[in-house]
């Protein structure tokens, strides 16, 4: 295991690098763009567009390698992703960062595929859980220190766009000047939502309601924060907490989760969501103490939602669809990420800065009630019937090789039959192609 985690530390550096400097970008962007006077809407556009970009680059990224390769195209999505900070830094208008951010995604979510399968194609069976788990974690401490970095200087000037370039360009290095062999062709998806909504109505609704919410959160929340006057240090916490918090909560609700009815356990942090969207808009916290408590509920409630649901829609799923159906929520998802920036943006425009968690409240609301008229009218899985929970990373950074990487070899091998095509028009890419 120490010598296969040897051989796996270029892929897991980049990673960090590439999470690192992304979550730089993320948080500064926002915050520079409140400081420029740019308006909640438009900054709500910002990640409209880098969800339309991360759509498209786990579209488009498989046959881009196929192309070209897999040292070449990660060098180009680390290259472009850099020239993107510093255009962002050259040009501060948000009709130059909305598409620019959208290339961003783009970018990110085509680095991040690459580097996944390098580390599915590595990665022995036995070692495969273990790997996921570092794997994991390693991006989640890349990206809280990049959000995190933030306090550590003055975001009115230069020096975190030009920061998050050289990160962006660091993470090509360690896969550039590393041994590790080329690895097979990407997981290529494409979306069926017929069948996904067939396999499970639940989950394609709950899926694109925290998409809804969660990426209005995420793109929105530092100018919420700035906006009752956070200082820039409280700002990267109010960022970073929930998404803490939302790991940590994984391990009590998947015990949860495989002990009842997986909707029950949704509807409940569904609940407590509701509960955390209420007290922002009720209680007018503005004191650093205060709002960093709401932020941890609120993280702790909606970061956990995404694997319950995918949890879910696999307990429903025929044997060997586990990518497919993952692959196709994950861009259900995505789909959510494009409309919640945008209406919570627009909301914060014409309503003042609280009516985030009305939109989030929104989505929650809808998310429980379509969970509640379920329960009550589709009968639950039997327990011999559910597939294992499985922590997820953050959807927003995930993609469908990461599907592929946190599943067990059963489940790869179940989705790769030899003489049947595969449903829902998700399919792995055969290497000999």
């Amino acid at each position: 295991m120490v010598k296969s985690l040897f051989s796996l530390g270029a892929l897991f550096l980049g990673s960090a690098f590439l999470l690192f400097a992304g979550g730089v970008n993320a948080l500064i962007l926002p915050v520079r763009g409140e400081a420029e006077g740019f308006t909640a809407a438009s900054l709500g556009l910002l990640g409209t567009g880098w969800a339309i970009g991360y759509i498209a680059g786990c579209l488009r990224t498989p046959a881009l390698v196929a192309r070209v390769g897999h040292i070449r195209a990660f060098g180009a999505m680390c290259a472009i992703a850099a020239i993107a900070v510093l255009t962002s830094l050259i040009l501060i208008t948000p009709w130059v960062w909305i598409p620019v951010r959208a290339l961003s995604g783009f970018c990110f979510a085509g680095a991040a595929m690459i580097v996944e399968s390098w580390l599915n194609e590595r990665t022995e069976a036995s070692s495969r859980g273990r790997v996921f788990g570092i794997y994991t974690m390693v991006n989640l401490a890349a990206t809280t220190a990049g959000q995190m970095v933030l306090t550590l200087g003055d975001a009115s000037g230069f020096f975190f766009f030009v920061l998050a370039a050289m990160v962006y360009c660091l993470a090509l290095l360690p896969t550039a000047i590393s041994a590790t062999t080329t690895p097979r062709p990407l997981t290529k998806v494409s979306l069926n939502l017929r069948g996904l909504w067939k396999n499970s109505p639940i989950a394609v609704f709950a899926v694109l309601m925290v998409g809804v919410s969660n990426a209005s959160f995420g793109t929105l929340a530092a100018v919420y924060a700035a906006r009752i006057g956070l200082t820039l240090g409280h700002i990267a916490l109010f960022a970073s907490i929930p998404i803490l918090a939302g790991a940590a909560m994984q391990i009590p609700v998947g015990i949860a989760s495989d002990r009842l009815d997986r909707r029950k356990v949704l509807i409940a942090i569904t609940g407590f969501a509701l509960v955390s969207d209420a007290l922002f808009l009720v209680s007018g916290a503005t004191t650093p103490a205060a709002v960093l408590s709401l932020s941890a509920l609120f993280g702790a409630t909606v970061f956990a939602m995404y694997p319950v649901i995918v949890a879910h829609a696999n307990d429903h799923a025929e044997p060997g669809t586990y990518i497919q159906v993952s692959g196709g929520l994950l861009l259900v998802f995505g789909i959510g990420s494009i409309i919640g920036p945008t209406v919570a943006g627009m909301s914060m425009t014409a309503f003042g800065a609280l009516s985030l968690f009305a939109v989030t409240g929104a989505a929650h609301i809808l998310l429980f009630a379509f969970a509640a008229y379920r329960l009550r009218n589709a009968p639950a899985v039997s327990s011999e019937n559910k597939v294992a929970f499985q922590s997820k990373p953050m959807a927003r950074a995930s993609t469908p090789e990461t599907v592929a990487l946190g599943a067990d070899q059963a489940e790869l091998d179940a989705d790769q039959p030899e003489d049947a095509p595969l449903p829902m028009e998700l399919a792995q890419q055969d290497p000999r192609e």
